[in-house]
């Protein structure tokens, strides 16, 4: 209950106590105390009526005693003073603003753009810096320096705890849509509340910049994507999209995200989202047009350019070209450490005949989710019987006295597979 808990509430709770206490630092220590006084006391004690506010008044309990603590002067008794008489209304009822705001101190165009996006994960969402790191393909101890470098940076430079003027939104744009969009990936496999709440934010900054294509494209991004997510499992493995059931896709989220997209067409202003939004869209109105996706790559890499982007290109390239063009073009990306490079390889290099087993052995050993480190086991069970089974004809074709009955009955086992 208490894992629960924490990753539906965590990054509300460490919101709410920033707005009171005006620390990070300070407020993501507090909310840490009390989940761990959570896993103390309610076993013995009972889960309480409302954990979250549980978890918030408990924090701030805790953040008073460490203030107290730490008073060395009459400026920290009387914070300590007006932390102990805050008023509790926002720890019970919804708070909707906090995260947001949350989300664009962490993005002050102070902070290295990447540092703010980590910041941000490991704030609100709760991810761990083994998480944050993996989706950035960085080392761990590289992602700790970052976030510890932007808290520091938020303290010394006093960077305020607000969603900014009017006309400081643009210059924080870019940078909170890939924090939202990665609160996503990291939340719609199997964290249906991470998932939602980057929706949910998705939404409060569509009617925060009404006016933004690239906000109403990330919107539309995310609910094509989320609409897919009953079809996305099965029995705890990933399906593919070529292999989903499309009657379990949520049409309203399909039929939303469709209207978003032509809305963004209407404004003729282009961005990654966008596109990105637009490829999902030509998928979820089968049969997939191929060359329209392509076109759409084509289009994404001309004004963000990415070997992730690439990749992704390449696949909808053997769609259109075949696998060996699109292998050619795949074997060019520096992605070694991105477990999805090395398992398109193997797709593509079965589909040419030839040996995908230390493709998918490299990117199972990369993988870091169970449901795709199950997809791969099960790929590389099947690639491996395949090839046992080539060895074995080609063994016997190799001491047959009768090389014709033999390739009969390669023939015959073709049609058999």
């Amino acid at each position: 209950m208490v894992e629960e808990v924490f990753r539906a509430e965590y990054g509300r709770a460490v919101s709410v106590l920033t707005r009171v206490l005006g620390d990070i630092d300070l407020a993501e220590d507090a909310v840490q105390d009390a989940f761990a006084t959570a896993v103390r006391r309610w076993p013995v004690d009972g889960v309480p009526a409302s954990p979250a506010g549980w978890i918030i008044t408990t924090a701030r309990n805790r953040a008073v005693d460490r203030l107290r603590r730490a008073a060395k002067g009459a400026e920290k008794h009387a914070q300590a003073a007006l932390l102990a008489h805050e008023p509790e209304e926002g720890e019970v009822g919804d708070v909707p603003d906090d995260r947001l705001r949350l989300i664009f101190t962490c993005c002050h165009p102070s902070l290295a753009p990447q540092a703010r996006v980590a910041l941000t994960l490991k704030l609100l969402g709760g991810l761990s810096t083994a998480e944050i790191a993996r989706a950035f393909l960085v080392a761990e101890t590289t992602m700790a320096q970052r976030i510890v470098r932007a808290k520091g940076k938020i303290r010394a430079a006093r960077i305020p705890y607000r969603v900014p003027r009017d006309a400081d939104l643009p210059a924080r744009l870019e940078a909170v849509l890939a924090v939202v969009y990665l609160i996503f990936n990291e939340g719609w496999l199997d964290r249906a509340d991470l998932a939602d709440e980057a929706i949910r934010l998705g939404r409060v900054l569509a009617e925060l910049m009404p006016d933004e294509p690239e906000v109403w494209g990330l919107l539309a991004l995310m609910l094509l994507v989320a609409s897919r997510r009953e079809a996305r499992l099965r029995d705890g493995e990933i399906v593919l999209l070529r292999d989903q059931d499309r009657s379990l896709w949520n049409a309203a989220l399909v039929a939303e995200g469709q209207d978003l997209v032509r809305r963004c067409l209407r404004w003729n202003r282009p961005g990654p989202y966008q596109i990105q939004a637009a490829i999902n869209a030509v998928h979820s109105d089968p049969p997939t047009d191929w060359h329209q996706v392509v076109a759409l790559y084509n289009q994404l890499m001309a004004i963000a350019p990415s070997p992730v982007v690439a990749l992704h290109r390449a696949v909808a390239v053997a769609e259109v070209e075949g696998p060996a063009v699109a292998l050619l073009e795949v074997d060019t990306l520096d992605l070694d450490r991105y477990h999805l490079f090395h398992a398109v390889r193997a797709d593509l290099l079965q589909r040419l005949g030839k040996n995908p087993v230390p493709a998918l052995e490299a990117a199972l050993e990369r993988a870091e989710h169970p449901a795709e480190r199950d997809l791969l086991r099960t790929r590389l069970g099947l690639a491996a019987a395949d090839q046992q089974d080539r060895a074995d004809d080609d063994h016997q074709r190799d001491h047959d006295p009768h090389p014709d009955r033999h390739a009969a009955g390669l023939r015959r086992r073709g049609r058999r597979r």
